[in-house]
């Protein structure tokens, strides 16, 4: 299924303004927020956008004597999310308690997994051009409770808390250091957040803080990586730092590389990089201090007491497999082979499952190619032109599917089409009644086309001379008569017939 891919061995970051080369490492830990109607360990709502505290349970509220319940679908959901990046699940996963306070966290501990989680090793194929990858490996899956949200910004004198938030079932998706580029990095998010859409997993979206990522920066000497490869001891490895909830391909960037310039200007001066956690400042472009790296001691990780261990089934675990959608990396391949498309054009129509999805419901029209010219050039040209995406599109995939057939039917011509499409996107209708109802159809009569070549030949005699000493001038005598004939007549007809009558 790879085979067609090179894996890229990564080359060290050049940092502009160092004194000397540096590498650049870098680790995720992307929090995906799992897509259910109920919390993890609560029947209450996961509805974006509702009223504060509103859906919140007793048990997200960390009532006395109220006790979590398991929702099955998340375990269902984490498992289906391990095997789509090829990954080990685990039969046997435990939940752990993680102490700390904080005023949107009531019971004053996060459910956890941090001894046993529910999914092992994996992989990810990060794209990083035509026929080029990266693999990116992942080191474990574990699911967790999300917290409530802290709001500062609508009193001077207080804060505020909303808990609706609390306790909605996150997977915490945690890489190894084997990133090596703040272009890579986004790459690598943007690879993870396609396969969670085409798994229906999680729904991706970063500006509702559905999937934010967590980012581990550290810098090392030439060589000094591949040490940590031989040996898989950090020690070869920069001291990181952590950059929290990140939720934006283009801060991950800007983060990532303010990041690696602070800790090669703090080595290269003498000084030493300190372990802590960082937040990214876009209106300034710089990372600052929020604290000191906790390690996991200062958490008091327990194994919590409220709920019994997972063990799931290895029948269960081959039936969620059974069910997997067909993947980003193998519907590109087969979009490929059986379509006869470029990496390029394959790549564009898989970059989200709902375009996918909507390009194969046009191709059935019969011509995979010329479908994916008009989903790539016309339709998502105009989509971009009015901010809108493909589920909001004003054309069905039946309709395009409908102007392609007329197409290859020979029925209209290309620049017909593009009249036709642009009716259909703004007014509606079925393509082949317009084009019946409108007097849209191709002119195929060569005889009513060799008139039209006539007209224009015997009108420009000056033209007919210079075209005979020049074939090439031959496409002005086409203009004027497609022209002549409102842009209905077969252009490869036209072609033929001025050839022709300029040869005689």
């Amino acid at each position: 299924m790879l085979d067609h891919l090179a894996f890229e061995t990564p080359k060290p970051t050049v940092i502009a303004g160092a004194k000397e080369d540096w590498e650049l490492v870098i680790g995720m830990e992307v929090h995906a927020q799992v897509s259910s109607n109920a919390k993890l360990f609560s029947g209450a709502s996961t509805q974006f956008g509702a009223e504060p505290n509103s859906n919140v349970s007793f048990v997200d509220a960390a009532m006395p004597g109220m006790l979590p319940v398991i929702n099955d679908y998340c375990v269902e959901q984490a498992v289906r999310t391990g095997l789509g990046l090829r990954a080990h699940i685990n039969p046997f996963s435990a939940f752990d308690r993680k102490n700390y306070f904080y005023p949107d966290q009531p019971p004053g501990y996060q459910i956890s997994q941090l001894y046993h989680p529910i999914v092992g090793e994996g992989e990810i194929i990060v794209d990083m051009g035509p026929g080029v990858a990266r693999r990116v490996r992942v080191e474990r899956i574990h699911l967790e409770q999300d917290a409530g949200k802290s709001i500062h910004d609508m009193d001077p004198n207080m804060s505020f808390v909303d808990l609706n938030r609390a306790g909605v079932a996150l997977m915490e998706i945690v890489s190894r250091p084997d990133i090596r580029g703040p272009e890579e990095a986004a790459a690598y998010v943007t690879k993870l957040r396609q396969i969670l859409r085409y798994l229906g997993t999680c729904d991706g979206n970063m500006q509702n803080g559905s999937l934010r990522a967590d980012v581990n920066v550290s810098v090392c000497r030439p060589g000094q990586y591949e040490k940590y490869m031989e040996t898989q001891d950090f020690g070869h490895l920069g001291t990181r730092c952590e950059i929290k909830n990140m939720n934006s391909m283009r801060f991950i960037q800007a983060a990532i590389d303010f990041e690696a310039r602070r800790q090669i200007a703090i080595v290269e001066d003498g000084g030493e990089v300190v372990q802590e956690t960082r937040l990214y400042d876009p209106d300034k472009n710089e990372t600052r201090s929020m604290r000191s790296k906790e390690e996991a001691h200062d958490y008091r990780y327990f194994p919590c007491p409220d709920l019994l261990p997972l063990e799931i089934e290895q029948a269960w675990i081959d039936d969620i497999a059974k069910a997997l959608p067909e993947l980003p990396d193998e519907k590109k391949a087969r979009f490929v082979r059986d379509f006869g498309l470029s990496e390029y054009d394959a790549s564009v129509l898989t970059a989200d499952v709902e375009s996918a999805h909507f390009f194969e419901k046009v191709a059935s029209a019969g011509d995979g190619k010329l479908a994916a010219n008009w989903v790539i050039n016309e339709l998502f040209g105009r989509l971009k032109k009015d901010d809108r995406d493909i589920t909001e599109s004003p054309v069905a995939p039946e309709q395009l599917g409908g102007v392609i057939a007329l197409i290859v039917k020979g029925d209209i011509s290309g620049k017909i089409a593009k009249d036709l499409f642009e009716i259909v996107y703004t007014e509606g209708g079925d393509p082949a009644k317009i084009v019946d109802e409108r007097g849209m159809k191709q002119v195929t009569d060569t005889g009513a086309i060799e008139a039209a070549v006539d007209e224009v030949i015997a009108a420009n005699p000056e033209q007919v001379a210079k075209a005979r000493e020049n074939p090439k001038l031959a496409g002005w005598f086409v203009g004027q008569v497609m022209k002549a004939t409102g842009g209905k007549a077969n252009p490869k007809a036209v072609n033929e017939i001025v050839a022709q009558k300029l040869a005689e």
